[in-house]
């Protein structure tokens, strides 16, 4: 008798029937909100419903102008601090250049400068004339470089996720771009605009010292810089504020930030971490009094009177905000800052028109190929054709709802995948068959001629599946984007056509054979 235990049987059954209920949300997709996470239909790419597509540039050369300008900093404090002499401090070029004109003073001067360059990550070298050459190892660049982007692309990834974008794709391209596939937005340019932000957050205190005719001549004291003013040209708004430069406290230290309502505007309230909590009281009261200018990407977005200590480590940002703009300002704040500005160097809108013309192709391409496959394998095949045909049902079911079931995005390349399994499906059907008809007129009895076709084919079909399932994997590996989304599921194309070609297949056969007990094999 055909050997098919009742446990191959149960499991094919549940298979099946598991793919048939992953597959139902697909035919509900207006619905898909009312549903849990797990019972989603198949999220579809950006080229099927629509969206923005951006191609950003790193410019981590502004993340290294900065570290030259806090080793220039470092430099100046600890020269003046040790009271010796020096000359032309300047950054000049990827370097920090100064000189020591004084013979005597240039050993302290040199360990100073060299201590300060080595816990920087950066070499110093000199001559004999006192010039100082301070400058990064291209491995330090090439590892700053490295880490900009991958934090970039976490930063940028917190805030598309906190706008509720559904798969979006964000990944590395080159040596420092990124690309962010943001489908089916509802507000593209709010997403890209809180994309683009830097959101570098930093509390510095006001210079009280300078009055309205310095800063109108663009005159302050050295220590002490000119920000503009983020709500300038509103009613009883100054433009320009004077802020020393010293930097009290960074947005590093921030855990949570949300909106609140200060006498019924809205504002964004913040909370520090306990380290930055206690830096924030100490500031507080050490400068009572004062102002606190709090400046975001270089502009003073609030600067309000220090009243008295803030020791808790929280604090509230007022303004003339709309709830939108507060909002966003949270937001940027919970996701933390960019290491670099990001620079949009290309930007493509998919509108969901072309999107459906696509899926609507897509499904044209597979109907025709699977009724083209049925009509091939009941021609030659028969009556096995048709087993094979149902078989193939079942694997196109099982196919759609995996890729539900694990969440994946289906791109117009994946649409191709499916399409070429449709026609790879039937590959190990075919050399079932063959293997059966050559065992049948061989001889054998029907049971026998089919028990021993599939044992034999199996090899076959194993080698050949494995081979293709390591090209897909391959091509995910190594591809971006389109060529990824045709390898998923080309991918789980073969792991469910093998299924369906030796389990399902393998169970019509059975059954047919238990019910009709032929004679001979009507192949």
């Amino acid at each position: 008798m055909l050997s098919y235990g009742r446990w191959k049987m149960t499991l094919v059954i549940l298979v099946s029937l598991a793919g048939l209920i992953f597959t139902i949300p697909n035919a509900f997709r207006d619905r898909a909100a009312e549903w849990p996470n797990w019972f989603q239909p198949i999220t579809l790419g950006l080229d099927l419903q629509g969206g923005s597509y951006l191609l950003l540039q790193v410019e981590y050369q502004e993340l290294m102008k900065e570290h030259l300008n806090s080793l220039l900093d470092e430099a100046r404090t600890g020269l003046r601090k040790e009271r010796i002499p020096y000359t032309g401090l300047k950054v000049d070029g990827d370097a920090v250049v100064l000189k020591i004109p004084s013979e005597e003073e240039r050993p302290r001067a040199l360990r100073l400068l060299r201590g300060q360059a080595a816990s920087a990550g950066a070499l110093l070298t000199s001559g004999e004339d006192g010039q100082v050459r301070i400058q990064f190892s291209p491995e330090e660049i090439e590892n700053q470089r490295t880490w900009a982007i991958e934090q970039s692309i976490d930063i940028v990834r917190r805030r598309v996720d906190e706008t509720g974008t559904r798969e979006p794709t964000i990944q590395r391209q080159g040596a420092d771009r990124i690309i962010v596939e943001l489908p089916g937005i509802d507000d593209p340019e709010r997403v890209k605009a809180l994309i683009g932000k830097t959101a570098k957050l930093t509390f510095h205190l006001l210079d009280t010292s300078v009055t309205e005719e310095d800063l109108a001549n663009r005159r302050v004291p050295y220590g002490s810089m000119i920000l503009p003013n983020a709500e300038a040209g509103r009613a009883g708004e100054v433009p320009w504020y004077a802020v020393k430069k010293a930097v009290q406290l960074t947005g590093d230290h921030l855990i949570k930030a949300g909106i609140e309502y200060d006498k019924g505007a809205p504002a964004v309230s913040f909370q520090f971490d306990t380290v930055g909590g206690r830096k924030f009281g100490q500031v507080t009261t050490d400068n009572g009094g004062g102002f606190l200018a709090i400046v975001l990407d270089g502009k003073v977005i609030s600067a309000p009177r220090i009243r008295e200590p803030i020791t808790g480590g929280r604090g509230i940002i007022t303004g003339t905000f709309t709830s939108q703009e507060a909002a966003d300002l949270a937001l940027l704040l919970r996701a933390g800052a960019l290491p670099a500005p990001l620079t949009p160097i290309e930007e493509r809108t998919v509108g969901p028109g072309l999107g459906q013309d696509s899926i609507d192709a897509g499904k044209l391409a597979s109907v025709l190929g699977a009724c083209a496959v049925f009509v091939f394998m009941v021609v030659c095949y028969g009556l096995f054709g048709l087993f094979a045909s149902l078989a193939l049902m079942v694997n196109i079911v099982l196919l759609l709802g995996l890729l539900g079931a694990i969440g994946a995005t289906l791109t117009l390349p994946g649409i191709a995948g499916i399409a070429l399994t449709i026609g790879m499906a039937v590959d190990a059907n075919v050399l079932i068959f063959e293997r059966i008809r050559e065992e049948a007129m061989g001889g054998r009895t029907p049971v026998n001629a089919v028990e021993t076709g599939f044992t034999n084919a199996f090899s076959a079909i194993f080698d050949a599946n494995i081979t293709t399932l390591f090209a897909a994997m391959l091509l995910y590996y190594f591809g971006t984007g389109p060529v990824r989304g045709f390898a998923v599921t080309l991918a789980l194309g073969v792991l469910t056509s093998m299924f369906t070609a030796i389990m399902v297949t393998h169970a019509i056969i059975h059954v047919w054979l238990r019910r009709a007990r032929p004679k001979t094999i009507p192949l």
